[in-house]
C-alpha cells in the first residue's frame, strides 16, 4: 500500500472537489445573499487542505494501481469529501449541528435523500444548489468523474472504476477508462439538461426545474420545496419526474447505445425488461389496491401509485404522497421495493435488478438439482453462462448486505427509537432511498433521530453507495497484510 499516492490523490480529489463550491457560490453571487461568506470560508478551507495534502504527499509518477490502493483510495475519498461537503451546512445560518451537517452532506453524496433540515425553502439559492449540485456529483460518482478528467491517474483508473461503478461487472464501453467515464458523464449530462428544460415548459422555474433535474439523474432526491415535488401538484411535472426516474434507473450504457441508434437496447438486455417490467407490475397492483381505498379516481390511483413505486424502486426518494396512509398491502410492497434498487451500472441504489435475478436464478437451479440431482445446469444472464466466481459474489453480497441491514436496525433501536421507525430508517439510508416508515416517513425527516442514530445510518449510506464491499473490507486486517 503506497500511502502516499493514496494520500496525494486523495488530496487532489479534495482540491478538485473544492473548486466545485464556485457553482452554489455563483447563485448566492447573482442574487446577493447573505450566505455567501459560509460558502466563500468552506471552499477556502476545503482548498487549502488539498493543496497542503498535495504538497506533502508527493509521489513518483506510476502508470499503475494495485486493487487495494483503487479501494483504500474510494473509501477514504468519499469519506473525506462527505465531511468537507458538510462545510457549507455548518457555517450558514440553517442553524445545524456538526453531525446534523454531515448528516446532510453525506446523505447528497451518496445520493440518499434524507434530510435533517426542517424549512428547506428558508434555505439561501446557494446552499439549495450546494444540496442538489452534490447529488449530481455523486450520482455517477465523484471518483469516476475524477478519472475522467484527471488524466495522470492513467491505466489505473480502472481500479477506481470497478470499486466505485454501481454495477457487479462494470461494462466498458471504450479500451480506455477514461473515454468511458467521458461517455456515462456525457449521457448524464444530456438528460440532465433535458429534463431541466421539460420540467421549465410545465411551469416550474428555472432554478427549481435545475435542482430538481440535478437530483432526479442521480436518483437523489433532495427537493427545493418542503413537500418535495408535491408541492408543485401537477399531472405533467409528476409524469416528467416519472420518466426521468425510470431513464436513471437504467444502466447508463444501454442510454449511450440506445442514442448511438440501436432502438432495441432496452429489450435485448435481460435485467431491463425485468427492471421495467417490476415497475410496471407493482404500480399496477398498488393501483388497485389504492383505488376506491384510497382514491375515488383510477387515474388519481394510478398517478400516485406509479410516482412513489418508481420512486422507491430506483432509490429517488421523491414524494407526492405519503404512503403511509395506505393500505398495509401497498405499505408492505413499498418496503420490499427499498431493497431490490434499480439496474446495475445505474445511479440507482439498493441490491440491483441483477443480483435479484442472479439470486432468483440461483435459487431455481437448487430446486432444479434437487429434482434432476445427475444434470449439469448454469446460470445465465441474456443468453451468457455466469461464472461460479460471480455468483459466489453477488450471493455473498446478498447476505452481507442483509446482515449489516439486520445489525444495524439493532444498533439504531439501541438509541431509542421504535421498532417501525428502526426498520424503516436503516432500510432507506443503505438502500439510498431517502423517506423511510415512522419517525422518518415521506412527510418527515431525520431530525429526530438521536445523535448516535445519526452517525450510524450515515455509515449506512456510505455502505450502500458504495457496494458495501468496497468500505467494509477495508477493515478486514487481511486488507492491510502483504
Amino acid at each position: 500500500m503506497r500511502w502516499r499516492y493514496i494520500l496525494n490523490t486523495v488530496g487532489v480529489l479534495i482540491l478538485f472537489f473544492g473548486g466545485t463550491m464556485v457553482v452554489p457560490l455563483s447563485f448566492d453571487l447573482y442574487a446577493m445573499d447573505r450566505s455567501l461568506m459560509p460558502l466563500i470560508k468552506a471552499m477556502g478551507i476545503t482548498l487549502v487542505c488539498g493543496i497542503i495534502l498535495i504538497a506533502l504527499f508527493r509521489h513518483e509518477k506510476t502508470d499503475t494501481m494495485s486493487q487495494r490502493e483503487g479501494m483504500a483510495i474510494v473509501s477514504i475519498g468519499w469519506t473525506v469529501i462527505g465531511l468537507f461537503g458538510a462545510l457549507p451546512f455548518y457555517f450558514s445560518d440553517a442553524s445545524v449541528i456538526f453531525v446534523d451537517a454531515i448528516f446532510e452532506s453525506v446523505s447528497g453524496f451518496t445520493t440518499t435523500g434524507s434530510s435533517i433540515l426542517t424549512n428547506i425553502e428558508g434555505l439561501s439559492p446557494g446552499l439549495l444548489v450546494w444540496r442538489s449540485f452534490i447529488q449530481w456529483l455523486g450520482g455517477m460518482g465523484i471518483i469516476v468523474l475524477s478519472i475522467a478528467i484527471l488524466p495522470f491517474l492513467g491505466v489505473g483508473g480502472m481500479q477506481l472504476y470497478k470499486a466505485e461503478v454501481p454495477s457487479p461487472v462494470p461494462d466498458k464501453l471504450k479500451p480506455r477508462i477514461r473515454d468511458t467515464a467521458m461517455i456515462l458523464w456525457k449521457v448524464y449530462a444530456l438528460f440532465t439538461v433535458a429534463e431541466t428544460l421539460l420540467l421549465m415548459i410545465g411551469g416550474m422555474s428555472f432554478f427549481d426545474a435545475l435542482n430538481h433535474a440535478l437530483t432526479t439523474m442521480p436518483t437523489g432526491g433532495f427537493s427545493t420545496k418542503n413537500a418535495s415535488v408535491a408541492h408543485f401538484d401537477s399531472v405533467y411535472i409528476d409524469v416528467v419526474i416519472t420518466v426521468f426516474m425510470l431513464l436513471a434507473g437504467i444502466n447508463f450504457s444501454l442510454h449511450y447505445q440506445l442514442l448511438k441508434g440501436r432502438p432495441l437496447a432496452f429489450w435485448k438486455d435481460s435485467e431491463c425488461r425485468f427492471y421495467l417490467a417490476m415497475c410496471l407490475i407493482l404500480t399496477l397492483v398498488v393501483t388497485a389496491n389504492l383505488y376506491r381505498t384510497v382514491y375515488a379516481d383510477p387515474g388519481q390511483a394510478l398517478r400516485y401509485a406509479a410516482f412513489q413505486v418508481v420512486s422507491i424502486v430506483t432509490t429517488t426518494g421523491y414524494a407526492t404522497a405519503d404512503y403511509e396512509l395506505w393500505p398495509g398491502m401497498s405499505q408492505i410492497i413499498i418496503f420490499l421495493c427499498m431493497f431490490v434498487g434499480a439496474s446495475a451500472g445505474s445511479t440507482g441504489g439498493g441490491m440491483k435488478c441483477l443480483r435479484i435475478m442472479l439470486g432468483l436464478k440461483y435459487c431455481y437451479k437448487e430446486l432444479f438439482t434437487m429434482i434432476h440431482p445427475r444434470s449439469v445446469s448454469h446460470i445465465k444472464i441474456g443468453g451468457k453462462t455466469v461464472t461460479e466466481d460471480v455468483v459466489r459474489s453477488v450471493l455473498g453480497f446478498l447476505a452481507l448486505y442483509m446482515a449489516l441491514f439486520a445489525l444495524s436496525t439493532l444498533l439504531l433501536a439501541g438509541t431509542g427509537v421504535d421498532f417501525v421507525t428502526a426498520l424503516g430508517a436503516v432500510a432507506a439510508t443503505i438502500g439510498n432511498i431517502g423517506p423511510g416508515f415512522g419517525m422518518v416517513g415521506p412527510v418527515d425527516n431525520f431530525a429526530q433521530i438521536p445523535y448516535w442514530g445519526k452517525w450510524l445510518l450515515s455509515w449506512c449510506m456510505l455502505l450502500g453507495r458504495l457496494e458495501i464491499y468496497t468500505l467494509i473490507i477495508v477493515v478486514v486486517p487481511e486488507f492491510w497484510r502483504k
